[in-house]
């Protein structure tokens, strides 16, 4: 699979590129599958497109952790780290979502797309990570703060907040 690292790849680009190299992972070397998460996660659009596909996917192949995929996150620790918490939040508060709107269906795959973020994460072993983690609970907390903008758009209600909270923490 050919992938030129590109800082104007767009998020469509993205998301079309990760499908194909899910469909291809088994078939990688690992210096392919490290080159082509690291072209794709060099800019936000790539790694918003990388993760809104890897970590929704139905190929159960993304559920491994793979260390040559892991090595090319780490490429780019600033954009994959912020993106991974906003991804577990953003996941857990919409599971609560779907529960009360009786779509367990929806509410099953957002506890998915938690658990494989939170498995990257933990497999990371960022210290970006940590911070960022921080910075979030201290917004939410503080209700002001880095992630206080992020947490206003997307209007998350107390018992959303606890849950974010409560997933970092455990």
């Amino acid at each position: 699979m050919n992938l030129i690292a590109s800082p104007e790849i767009s998020f469509e680009e993205a998301i079309n590129l990760t499908a194909e190299f899910i469909d291809k992972i088994p078939h990688l070397s690992d210096t392919e599958k490290s080159s082509i998460v690291s072209a794709l996660v060099l800019s936000e659009n790539g790694a918003r497109g990388f993760f809104v596909t890897y970590l929704t996917s139905e190929n159960t192949i993304v559920n491994s952790i793979d260390l040559a995929i892991i090595q090319g996150f780490k490429s780019s620790p600033e954009i994959v780290s912020e993106l991974l918490v906003k991804n577990v939040a953003m996941s857990t508060a919409m599971k609560i979502t779907h529960t009360r709107n009786n779509n367990l269906e929806m509410a099953e795959k957002s506890g998915i797309v938690t658990q494989r973020s939170l498995n990257l994460i933990k497999n990371l072993s960022l210290s970006a990570i940590t911070k960022k983690v921080k910075m979030l609970i201290d917004s939410i907390e503080l209700k002001e703060g880095l992630y206080q903008d992020f947490l206003t758009k997307w209007g998350y209600d107390d018992e959303q907040k606890q849950a974010i909270i409560d997933i970092f923490s455990e």
